[in-house]
């Protein structure tokens, strides 16, 4: 590419405006990306950036603005005229064919004919070029996407992109099903790609990955872009306060907790295949971190805990109950646990806020003035976000769901709460919010006779666990460490522990 047109933006986007009724869903939101740049687009669920890529993509048509592609003027009519355009979305949600193979994913829809017959020599020189580009050239051409990886399948859909002649690729909360490593490999093609000039934008609600990989940032709030610059010159503390409308002094709170009786007892125990061993003690009173790596055996230890699968080996004392361990049980006594899959697991999404909170605990004649009573003080204590309470869960955004099957639990008045992977895919706002409800939680309130509660909890994200737990343990191989004071452990330690590395 020359000069005089690395000096012009590959996309400009100008004073896009997008109205859904009277909803604004974008105001006047200029974005700018260059070749050979990796442009972050960052706010909160709801800010309006799906919103802004859906224009981009030709999916949504703004109502007012104009966009330029390598200074031409670019007007989508579809999703499939954007595509033709240079312009490739991959989402978090892969859109790939899982029974057809390799090669056939990535022509889909652009295959090479001569008359009625399909070139197939074509196909697999066009296939293998763009493996090339993503580091999978010695992978089988003839292998169904479905039996790779989540790590492979997204590699795949970023080489589809590259065949059909993308200049602008959009990533989308891209790392959120990978594990470290894979996420170290896709920043090391993000850099690659971005060396061969294609025009990148970058969302994720992990900041720090957006300070390692991107040049720029745009930040969108209520959607409208409230801020702008280089990444290496702003705090983290900046870009959340631009995201948040306020100053975010200290994202997790941490009240003085009184560390209380013995509620749970496990002692090695082993499921059919993970864990392996596990032995931990928890106390009203106290938040236990649960870290490790993908694939460690920390959500299969869950699933024993609150008796979804069977116990091998070893020995369960919850909330009194020692052995015999349902699902039921355990509800009916104090136990409660929120799914890392709160959409297939941890929620009825198709049902309504209402339903999902009262479900588990209801009278024997259910009416409506009584569901709207008894959801109102959990949609106004999480805060729930919503309509009414009787809006459909699956109309909610990602953070207002997760509140939602917490809230769950708590109207269910459970005294040890399991959280898996609580914050996922979730703005930083709302993280902020579960972080301030976590720690209400373990304190209680002594003098209105509310009881602190104890708390589990399961995350990838390090930062948070050091910041609202009391002590951490680390899974590695499905072997559970010793549970440690924060004070006494830090980022780096824990993954020396969660890859094996060293024996802490």
């Amino acid at each position: 590419m020359d000069e005089t047109n690395k000096q012009m933006p590959r996309l400009k986007m100008s004073g896009i405006s997008k109205h859904f009724g009277p909803t604004v869903a974008l105001g006047n939101v200029s974005l700018e990306v260059h070749a050979g740049e990796v442009h972050a687009l960052i706010g909160e669920n709801g800010a309006g950036k799906s919103t802004l890529m859906k224009t981009l993509s030709g999916a949504y048509h703004a109502d007012s603005g104009e966009m330029w592609i390598d200074g031409k003027a670019y007007n989508p009519q579809s999703p499939l005229d954007g595509r033709d355009n240079g312009v490739a979305m991959i989402y978090q949600e892969l859109s790939l064919a899982q029974h057809l193979s390799v090669m056939e994913n990535i022509v889909l829809g652009t295959e090479p004919c001569f008359g009625p017959f399909i070139k197939w020599n074509a196909i697999r020189d066009i296939a293998k070029k763009a493996l090339s580009y993503v580091g999978l050239e010695n992978i089988d051409l003839n292998t169904p996407v479905g039996n790779l990886s989540n790590a492979q399948q997204q590699l795949i859909e970023i080489a589809r992109n590259v065949a059909t002649g993308a200049k602008i690729l959009v990533f989308d909360e891209p790392t959120s099903s990978l594990s470290q490593h894979d996420t170290k490999n896709l920043f090391k093609l993000i850099r690659e790609l971005k060396a061969k000039d294609y025009a990148i934008v970058y969302i994720s609600h992990f900041l720090e990955e957006i300070q390692e990989i991107t040049d720029n940032f745009t930040v969108l709030r209520d959607g409208v872009s409230v801020g702008y610059g280089v990444t290496n010159d702003a705090e983290v503390s900046d870009i959340i306060a631009m995201m948040v409308g306020r100053d975010v002094k200290d994202l997790y709170p941490r009240s003085e907790r009184i560390v209380g009786d013995l509620v749970c007892d496990v002692k090695d125990v082993a499921g059919k295949t993970k864990p392996v061993d596990v032995s931990l003690k928890l106390h009203r009173g106290e938040v236990i971190g649960i870290a490790g790596v993908v694939g460690a055996g920390r959500t299969e230890f869950f699933r024993c805990f609150f008796g979804l699968d069977a116990i091998k080996s070893g020995e369960l004392t919850i909330a009194g109950i020692k052995g015999g361990l349902t699902p039921e049980k355990l509800w009916k006594n104090g136990v409660g646990m929120v799914s890392e899959d709160r959409k297939r697991e941890g929620l009825a999404v198709d049902l309504s806020i209402a339903d999902n909170l009262t479900m588990a605990k209801q009278p024997f004649f259910i009416f409506p003035s009584w569901q709207q009573e008894a959801s109102r003080p959990w949609i106004s204590k999480i805060p729930i976000k919503c309509e009414s309470a009787f809006q459909p869960v699956d109309a909610l955004s990602g953070g207002n769901q997760q509140k939602v099957a917490i809230a769950r639990l708590l109207h269910s008045d459970v005294d040890i709460l399991l959280l898996d992977e609580p914050t996922r895919g979730i703005d930083v706002g709302s993280k902020a919010q579960i972080y301030k409800l976590i720690d209400e939680l373990a304190t209680g309130d002594p003098e209105k006779g509310i009881k602190p509660k104890a708390i589990i909890m399961i995350s990838s994200y390090l930062p948070e666990l050091l910041g609202t737990c009391d002590r951490i343990a680390v899974m590695c191989k499905g072997k559970l460490g010793k549970a440690k004071d924060i004070d006494k452990i830090d980022e780096h330690s824990i993954m020396l522990e969660a890859t094996g590395t060293e024996d802490i």
